[in-house]
């Protein structure tokens, strides 16, 4: 009996790991739901083989009677933090001289908004759930701790110290919140306005059986006391934890740098709306321990630690219509039109749902309340469906199978979530590629704005990029176009002449090939000078070209050696269109051999532009600032890059500045 009743209890962890932290089960909750009831019927028969660490202990049969206080055995201190690239930047500054001349690799997590608890098994078994409290002393919480099904009940795997305090954060997802908030609407009781005040609220709770249909969950991102720690950095220390049953904080990468580390949180900013769980920011850490312990801490915070924060905003609104884009790479985009809402001092009428897979995952359908962030700078997209305000039954979005333009069947990226237009000839994709064509940072053709490639594609006079170039073979239809005289025909003819000497990297950056932009473009065209040679490179040879990898390479080469790309090139060379590396206009390279890092909002250029300009006149365009910088060009808003260049004694630059240096 006893052999039956521990496999039973295995696979019922097993299925628990599954659903919880894999988030990959295997059996229906039917199926789930009789295991249980066969392990409790079994141990109500034989109560004296029930463990503490059995499956049916999750839940208590009776409430506390109040919260004991549980003092820390080590401090559970808070950790500095900022809102600004400038102050995260000269944290970075001090950690280097305090651990001077040393390489320091950098770890960047999530910062979970959630409650901060801390977990202490001895032998394996969680005997302790304590909230932080003031940092010295918490509430004992395991009866609640005990309900949260992705925190094994005993540790799993081999060497398990004798004793182990993990600390973490205990959150909600958003798709539980919104399942918890339609139970709430159902029984007539309040509902909950976000997932952390639901999950404060909840492990606070006497009686666990309230938690436990909260559906809690917990990531560990720390370790507090224990006996024996043979992890020597973090991201070992993480690994280890997964081992043990543990779910560490998603989405943690290691950089040999700061400088990578803050870049790399700029990045992660952009990808939130990837995430079900809220983060109210991101932490930097120092990888190794050895490290840690020189640094210290505060009588507050640890040195080797801080929170990179930023400002969320959040507003419900009604989601009008999904309306669906066709990108120049025939990617079919997902837009929401929003009744308009004043969101961070502006009012938002769109938000980006990204892909199908977004819309499914979040079951968002055109007439829902949804909840709409705005953090940082990144465009505002939706959170989660108000699904208790949802008063009728409201279709499910129906993607479109066929593109909306030209009708053909769309197709998935293969192991993306991108659906796609495959038609090149497609006239929404034509109009998109012809407009970045002839954008500031590709092919700079003045007088061909949107307005003028609409009416050039709709009336079938371009095709395809070499047909810009027939177009002084067209001229008495053009001057028979609404809204364009001789002098708009002229300049425009002007500026299709002009843009066939623009070089290399300019026209690679203009073909719009995926995974291509104006800084691989560069790459490529200062490796191999000619288009010719480009052609004649194998994948090999394009991935060991320095900042292109793999796939990269792959897309290049697939490009090239397509119908449509040798047919595209074969086109413009018949055009004059030039396809060697060119210096600038006039052969003056007034940057040659010279280190540029651009920072800041500028007015006159995007990104691409500016560094694409660097690149023409004989210069590098870096993403980092060092002692081996030229220049930082500064705009508007400038944070930590500029204070890295004046910390160094970098020669920052003006957009004014920059442009002078040019002539």
């Amino acid at each position: 009996m006893l052999s039956e009743l521990q496999k039973l209890r295995d696979e019922i962890v097993r299925h628990d790991r599954k659903y919880y932290v894999e988030a990959a089960p295997d059996i229906s909750d039917l199926e789930y739901d009789r295991l249980v009831e066969r392990l409790k019927r079994l141990e109500a028969e034989h109560p004296e083989l029930v463990t503490p660490d059995s499956p049916t202990q999750r839940i208590g049969d009776r409430p506390v009677e109040g919260l004991t206080p549980y003092a820390h055995r080590v401090p559970m201190l808070s950790i500095e933090n900022t809102y600004s690239l400038a102050e995260l930047q000269q944290y970075g500054q001090r950690v280097a001289k305090l651990l001077s001349g040393e390489p320091i690799p950098w770890v960047v997590e999530l910062k979970v908004d959630g409650v901060a608890a801390s977990l202490i098994f001895e032998d394996g078994l969680l005997v302790h759930g304590v909230t932080r409290g003031d940092g010295r002393t918490g509430d004992d919480i395991t009866h609640n701790v005990r309900t949260i099904r992705d925190i094994p009940l005993r540790l799993i795997g081999r060497n398990v110290p004798p004793l182990l305090e993990v600390r973490g954060e205990i959150y909600m997802t958003n798709s539980d919140l919104v399942l918890l908030n339609q139970l709430q609407q159902r029984r007539g009781e309040p509902l909950f306005a976000n997932t952390r005040n639901v999950t404060a609220g909840s492990v606070r709770q006497l009686d666990p059986r309230v938690c436990a249909v909260r559906r809690l969950r917990f990531f560990c991102h720390s370790v507090g006391d224990t006996s024996v720690l043979t992890a020597r950095t973090h991201m070992e220390f993480l690994e280890q934890m997964r081992g043990y049953g543990l779910q560490p904080t998603p989405c943690v990468e290691c950089f040999d740098s700061f400088d990578a580390a803050v870049d790399h949180c700029e990045q992660l900013i952009e990808r939130l709306h990837e995430l079900d769980f809220e983060i109210d920011g991101l932490v930097l850490k120092v990888n190794r321990f050895d490290q840690r312990e020189r640094l210290g801490s505060t009588a507050k915070c640890p040195r080797w630690v801080i929170a990179y924060k930023f400002e969320k905003y959040e507003a419900t609104t009604r989601l009008n219509d999904i309306r669906v884009q066709v990108g120049k790479t025939g990617a079919i985009t997902p837009v929401a039109d929003l009744e308009p809402v004043e969101l961070a001092g502006t009012v938002v009428s769109r938000a980006s749902l990204h892909n199908a897979d977004e819309i499914a995952r979040k079951d968002v359908r055109i007439g829902d309340t949804v909840v709409v962030e705005k953090a940082g700078k990144i465009i505002p997209h939706i959170v989660r469906v108000e699904k208790h305000l949802r008063r009728e039954a409201l279709p499910a979005f129906g993607f479109p199978k066929k593109c909306p333009e030209c009708g053909r069947a769309l197709v998935k990226d293969s192991g993306g979530v991108y659906i796609r237009c495959p038609n090149l000839e497609c006239p929404a994709q034509i109009k998109e590629r012809i407009r970045y064509y002839a954008s500031r940072n590709a092919m700079d053709i003045e007088g061909l704005g949107d307005k003028l490639v609409d009416q050039l594609v709709n009336d079938r006079l371009v095709r395809n990029y070499g047909d810009l170039y027939r177009l002084e073979q067209r001229q008495d239809r053009l001057l028979n176009m609404e809204r364009l005289g001789r002098k708009s025909v002229d300049n425009l003819l002007d500026g299709v002449e002009a843009s066939k000497r623009r070089g290399l990297a300019r026209l690679l950056n203009a073909l719009a090939i995926r995974h291509v932009g104006a800084r691989v473009a560069s790459v490529l065209a200062e490796r191999f000078h000619t288009m010719d040679a480009l052609m004649a490179a194998d994948v090999e040879q394009l991935s060991a070209t320095m900042e292109i990898g793999p796939i990269i390479a792959q897309s290049v080469f697939d490009y090239l050696h397509s119908p449509f790309g040798q047919k595209t090139i074969d086109d413009l060379k018949s055009q004059g269109v030039g396809m060697e590396a060119a210096a600038n206009p006039g052969g003056l390279r007034r940057l040659e051999g010279k280190t540029l890092v651009v920072t800041g909002t500028l007015e006159h250029f995007n990104r691409d532009e500016i560094e694409s300009l660097i690149v023409q006149h004989g210069g590098r365009a870096a993403s980092s600032v060092s002692k081996k910088t030229d220049y930082v060009v500064a705009g508007a808003n400038a944070g930590s890059k500029l204070a890295k260049a004046q910390q160094l004694g970098v020669p920052v630059l003006s957009e004014a500045e920059f442009r002078q240096l040019l002539t």
